[in-house]
């Protein structure tokens, strides 16, 4: 890996964390008053997720920069020239590596063990675009599924903020959600492993060898199952906003929440 690269992740990892640490607590603050009525324990989920935001915007419209305007990765995916891409993916890097760590020190709450296979997996295949170089137009591919992220994160929001599930701002919210995360995650695998077909028996796929073959055919086929997996949850529980079965009675006619706040934390992808 390069020094430059290098730099990047360092710089993503302490940016990030200080965007959780200090920028957030205070934007939030400052601009949403719900944030200081919530629980000590909601706080450091919150910030998590602002941080989330963030990262999915920057990530995101980087990605779709390049698949326009990149020539030369998206002439040659495999070995095209990875200099923007490798930027992209160490500020990924950097956020995932931030992100297992707040993780690990907040395992009681905000642990998740699909969240942390998700994570390792994208870092060990990113690796090899980092150390090698390769196969650019396919990881920054993979990035923008980041730009689902800004509504799952909204509609905890809402849910930490007691929005009522019928408000028209949650259900179109959640309509969205639902609508970009198939778009960005599941309809776009058709075309992702046509693409990945394509390069099979070439001379540029022979070139990178087995290790780097299997770490990305391995790390795509676990993250689609992820994604899959995911797309489930989210349609199911667009299905119930829409059908208003988005909560379950109590004794005299109450209705609470399925995500309520005592739930077990549940995580920016899962939701």
């Amino acid at each position: 890996m390069e020094t430059r690269e290098l730099a990047v992740v360092a710089g993503s990892f302490a940016t990030f964390q200080v965007l959780f640490s200090v920028v957030s607590p205070l934007v939030s603050s400052a601009i949403t008053p719900g944030y200081g009525r919530q629980p000590p324990t909601k706080f450091t989920e919150w910030n998590s997720r602002l941080v989330s935001t963030v990262h999915a915007l920057i990530v995101g419209l980087f990605c779709l920069y390049i698949l326009c305007f990149d020539d030369e990765v998206n002439a040659n995916p495999v070995w095209g020239d990875p200099g923007l891409v490798k930027l992209n993916v160490a500020i990924t890097c950097g956020y995932l590596l931030y992100d297992l760590v707040l993780l690990a020190c907040n395992w009681s709450t905000m642990g998740d063990s699909f969240f942390v296979c998700h994570h390792l997996a994208a870092l060990y295949a990113y690796g090899y675009v980092l150390t090698r170089g390769v196969l650019p137009y396919f990881a920054n591919f993979r990035l923008i599924s980041e730009l689902s992220t800004p509504f799952v994160n909204q509609r905890w929001f809402f849910e930490a903020l007691k929005y009522p599930r019928a408000n028209r701002l949650v259900v179109v919210n959640g309509v969205l959600m639902a609508v970009v995360f198939f778009l960005v995650r599941i309809a776009v695998m058709p075309s992702y492993w046509a693409s990945v077909f394509a390069t099979f028996g070439t001379a540029e796929f022979e070139r990178l060898g087995l290790a780097a073959q299997v770490a990305w055919i391995t790390s795509c086929i676990a993250l689609d199952i992820l994604n899959v997996v995911w797309m489930y949850k989210i349609a199911r529980g667009c299905y119930k906003v829409l059908t208003g079965r988005g909560g379950r009675r109590l004794k005299g006619g109450a209705e609470v929440s399925p995500a309520s706040p005592d739930k077990k934390h549940v995580n920016n992808h899962t939701d």
